[in-house]
């Protein structure tokens, strides 16, 4: 689905309604099939190709160990990932002038640490190439958040700019799972591994992850929860950054979770429909 960014043209833009039942796997359903769409166009070993010699290139510059996305998590006191997010199978339309960069640069006027990036298409209205742009246009490292059931989307993310990678380990089975953590740290790319459950924090760890998102959100009905932050952090290993992701609206939920031993907050909705996105970041990071 293609939308212009305009009101009167969002208004016009009918967004799928999520179905009653499994909503994540219809979502990992129809990212499978984009994958294959993608690699019929440009086949994988091109684009693998291309992204292996980008970071080569990177290697041998001295930057390709530097892992930006965690090391921005890591200098912060709490960092903020920001998010650019169009759209939600939950929530609808949500911001129907969507200008990502324009919204990624307030991001970082206000002190993001971290910029998110919706890319799936077709419930989140996002598109591959809003990385691209927020990538080149803002000085802090940038996530593709997708659905990711393909090394397509790893090798696709490295071209277009980003520095992380979400990876759903409820659509992602265990070996898979640690094929794919060693394929992002080939690439010079940081896993974001976003687990919601006790058993998919198990996978997680035992994968290898080295950056834990607990998404508070059950993305298989939209439900939300912050006491599942609270619950799993419990049992994440010392060193292994915890990321909460969805849920926060005030700056008493940014404290709840970094009492909770959340380094970080991913933070999309609330900011974007904030008025002011940069009155609102300033006062969740004034702790």
């Amino acid at each position: 689905m293609s939308c212009e960014t305009s009101a009167s043209a969002a208004a016009n833009c009918r967004l799928p309604t999520a179905p009653a039942g499994d909503i994540l796997e219809l979502l990992a359903a129809r990212a499978r099939a984009r994958a294959e769409e993608q690699k019929a166009r440009t086949p994988l070993v091109e684009l693998e190709a291309r992204a292996v010699a980008l970071a080569a290139a990177e290697r041998q510059a001295g930057g390709f160990f530097a892992y930006p996305f965690e090391a921005a998590i890591a200098s912060a006191g709490f960092a903020f990932i920001c998010e650019c997010k169009r759209a939600s199978p939950s929530k609808g339309l949500i911001a129907p002038e969507y200008d990502p960069v324009a919204i990624a640069l307030d991001y970082e006027a206000a002190g993001a640490s971290c910029i998110s990036v919706l890319t799936e298409p077709e419930f989140f209205l996002g598109a591959a190439e809003h990385l691209r742009a927020v990538a080149a246009a803002v000085s802090q490292p940038c996530l593709r958040k997708d659905f990711v059931v393909d090394d397509w989307f790893i090798y696709e993310a490295k071209l277009l700019g980003a520095a992380a990678v979400l990876l759903i380990a409820a659509i992602t089975p265990r070996g898979e799972l640690e094929c794919r953590i060693h394929l992002c740290r080939r690439l010079g790319l940081s896993a974001l591994v976003e687990v919601h459950t006790e058993r998919e924090l198990d996978d997680a760890l035992s994968s290898g992850a080295s950056l834990i998102g607990i998404n508070a959100r059950n993305l298989r009905d939209f439900s939300v929860d912050l006491g599942v932050v609270e619950r799993l952090a419990k049992l994440v290993p010392a060193g292994v950054p915890v990321v909460a992701e969805s849920g926060v609206k005030s700056r008493e939920d940014v404290l709840r979770l970094k009492s909770a031993g959340a380094r970080a907050a991913l933070i999309g909705e609330t900011l974007m429909r904030a008025p002011d996105r940069r009155a609102l970041l300033a006062e969740l990071r004034s702790m």
